[in-house]
């Protein structure tokens, strides 16, 4: 009778989430934070829109205007149709809209780059050290009218998830679409004259017998197509100009990697994507559609981790395996199709550790439980980094104690929780507070709004989801505890989530799409409105991941199936990212030899580069490289580790470097948290002699993560059992 009831209750919350779905760093350590005085509240912006969910309906925004002095201006860039929505801030063409907008992008398989009224493109060359491995940026071509005005900026005129749309007043648009392997322009208001350039000597010119196709052979060993809706008759003026006269249509240029793909260029040159949108269409599911104009069907690229999860029985595509663009990222694959669905694997969300802590390891876990929580004491910093940091340390202690059997200390940290989130939930904390920026869309601190160095950035949109994420973790497992008090900050929970997890494209939402998630990339930015010559980047996947994760668990706090789900899924993709690019595996071919033989996880990940160096630390302090990969250390960390081998080839390479002078005792906390996942005995002798840990760490988590593992698992831990969501993603 019980398994017939558990079964029941088991279809009756998959149907209630199935039911749902259909509805629809820079991180340098920074000064001690001045205090500012805190603006004086301006009439609330509209209600936060995401979350959606029918249960919890709009109410007035509970933090106050800010009134920042850091933030740039976007109007310059951004067409005044687009001003009036949130806008992106972690974009992958965020320097398009930054100081002067004249530094370039990846959008793959180009860098582009825009500058005085004209738009460069590069197939950028590779330059690969043990230290580093980056894309050198040359304007290979470069397309421009003279009828443009170089006093203007160019605008944004649209931006997706997976395009963006830049338009070069009053001539050219430009539909620069991820992973296309065609820049596409066209003119905006009748015939225009088109120059195209090349900083290389052109060494040839081939046109088809209609003008529509022209063949560029440069000095720099370079071949680029070039294809027009109508004729295109092209002059050469110099050796490194082209010209044409009133020319009207769709131009499309292509990179020739090799003589062999010229005929599939050819065969899909005529269907041009305009736009891209990615949903969330089932849990660990995400869609890709594309719309498009001009005839034939689409041809588009893929990386590597689209590749694997690319599902070709829902998806109706054809791979092209032989058509292949080099990228920092991977091999670029060519699909043909205008709808693409991905699936990842499901991940349950939990609150304590997959398999259960032993029970021989109870004694020694609550005897730490006792010493950590009787010296729980007021939180001195007023970051919101590591107060975010502090909270969410006290949290663990009380989700330990209950997978130990051990309630005698939960009240204390119940108590310490309540005191500690409050303050920065009602606005009463006095060194800090959240604050609503509208002119971007979302939220800074009040330090931040003044400095951008403080908090790490926060002000500028940086680490957004690291710093949020430990408090949603906290929230979440207050919520759970004291159900009342949840009920009673809901809303503000409720709008630290959509800061960086809202979906809705409303033009009225609060909040920017999914601010930090690169829909296209699968993976996450920490740089925000920050100009990089190298675009976007992310340090810690580990913390990426903690904040999606921490968003599901507070949607088990608040009995919210949606939110469990999206944050289950972005966590899950951003685990196979993290796997994909960060961590390194000699042999697979991912980066050059010389990198991967001396690095096993990257240490900041950029759109155009790939540093071991960390923002805080250089290469060589390797227990910091790995332990910001790992922190903070929680459930599904092991899932994140799922791969034994590699963990246990990452610890031996980190090792050595726990020899070094100065290495602090709160680093190789991490490193021997690692090594307990197949050596329990001697990482729990070294865990034991620790004297000090990291402010988001204690020994009583180390000692739970140790007690949780599982000697006799080989090879790649099995993640799946048990999950939720399992048959409605196969």
């Amino acid at each position: 009778m019980l398994k017939k009831l558990g079964r029941r209750l088991s279809r009756l919350s998959s149907h209630i989430i199935s039911q749902i779905l259909q509805k629809k760093k820079r991180r340098p350590r920074p000064p001690s934070p001045i205090p500012v005085p805190l603006p004086s509240p301006s009439p609330p912006p509209s209600p936060p829109k995401m979350p959606h969910h029918p249960k919890y309906p709009p109410a007035p925004f509970l933090f106050p205007k800010a009134q920042s002095t850091v933030l740039p201006d976007p109007s310059p860039f951004f067409s005044p149709r687009l001003l009036s929505s949130p806008l992106p801030t972690n974009s992958f063409f965020q320097n398009f809209v930054l100081k002067n907008g004249d530094q370039p992008e990846y959008i793959h398989p180009y860098l582009i780059k825009s500058l005085n009224s004209s738009l460069s493109i590069s197939f950028p060359s590779r330059f690969a050290t043990p230290a580093y491995i980056y894309q050198t940026f040359n304007a290979d071509l470069t397309i421009s009218s003279p009828s443009s005005d170089s006093s203007k900026n160019h605008i944004i005129s649209s931006c997706d998830d997976l395009s963006v749309t830049l338009d070069l007043p009053p001539s050219l648009r430009f539909f620069l679409v991820r992973g296309s392997p065609f820049v596409t322009c066209s003119t905006l208001a009748g015939p225009a004259p088109i120059s195209i350039s090349t900083i290389h000597a052109i060494l040839s010119v081939v046109s088809n017998a209609s003008s529509t196709k022209h063949t560029f052979r440069l000095n720099s060993d370079q071949t680029f197509l070039c294809y027009s809706s109508s004729p295109l008759y092209l002059t050469q003026s110099n050796v490194s100009l082209l010209t044409a006269q009133n020319f009207s249509g769709v131009i499309r240029i292509a990179f020739l990697p090799d003589p062999s793909y010229e005929s599939v260029l050819d065969r899909f040159s005529a269907c041009y994507p305009v736009s891209g949108d990615a949903s969330f269409s089932r849990p660990f599911c995400l869609e890709y559609k594309w719309e498009t104009k001009g005839w034939g069907d689409l041809l588009l690229l893929a990386h590597p981790l689209h590749l694997r999860l690319l599902s070709l029985d829902d998806s109706c595509v054809t791979v092209l395996r032989d058509f292949k663009y080099r990228s920092i990222d991977g091999e670029l694959v060519g699909v043909v199709g205008d709808s693409w669905v991905l699936k990842t694997e499901p991940t349950s969300v939990t609150w304590h550790s997959i398999k259960g802590a032993s029970e021989d390891g109870y004694p020694e876990i609550n005897s730490a439980l006792s010493k950590d929580v009787g010296a729980l004491s007021s939180i001195a910093t007023t970051s919101s980094y590591f107060y975010g940091k502090a909270i969410a340390r006290a949290a663990r202690l009380a989700l330990i104690a209950e997978e130990t059997c051990f309630p005698d200390v939960i009240p204390a940290v119940q108590s310490f929780l309540r005191d500690s989130i409050t303050p920065w939930l009602d606005g009463s904390f006095g060194g800090n507070a959240f604050l609503y920026d509208p002119k971007w869309g979302g939220l800074v601190t009040k330090q931040g709004s003044v400095d951008s160095g403080a908090d790490f950035g926060f002000g500028v949109f940086n680490d957004h989801h690291y710093h949020l994420g430990y408090f949603l973790y906290a929230i979440a497992v207050l919520a759970k505890l004291d159900p009342a008090w949840g009920r009673k900050y809901r809303r503000q929970a409720y709008a630290l989530v959509a800061d960086f997890m809202t979906l809705s494209r409303k033009p009225e939402a609060n909040y920017t799409r999914l601010r930090c998630f690169d829909l296209w990339l699968l993976h996450s930015w920490a740089g925000g409105l920050t100009e990089f010559a190298d675009g976007r980047n992310q340090e810690s996947t580990s913390e990426a991941v903690n904040a999606y994760y921490a968003a599901a668990l507070m949607g088990l706090s608040y009995g919210d199936s949606h939110l469990v789900a999206i944050g289950s899924t972005l966590a899950a993709f951003e685990i196979r990212a993290a796997e994909t690019w960060w961590h390194v595996r000699e042999g697979e071919g991912m980066y050059e030899d010389d990198f991967s033989r001396e690095n096993r996880v990257v240490g900041v990940l950029w759109a155009n580069k790939r540093d071991s160096g960390l923002w805080f630390a250089p290469a060589e302090w390797r227990e910091c490289r790995m332990g910001i990969q790992v922190l903070p250390l929680l459930p599904i960390t092991e899932v994140l580790f799922r791969d034994v081998r590699f963990v246990k080839e990452l610890v031996d390479w980190t090792l050595p470097a726990l020899g070094r002078e100065g290495v602090t005792e709160a680093w190789k906390g991490f490193v021997y948290a690692m090594e307990g996942v197949y050596d329990k005995e001697s990482a729990l002798a070294k865990v034991r002699a620790l004297n000090g840990f990291d402010d988001g760490n204690s020994l009583s988590n180390l000692l739970w993560w140790i007690h949780s593992r599982d000697e006799d698992e080989e090879g790649v831990v099995g993640w799946v059992r048990g999950c939720w969501f399992e048959k409605y993603c196969h």
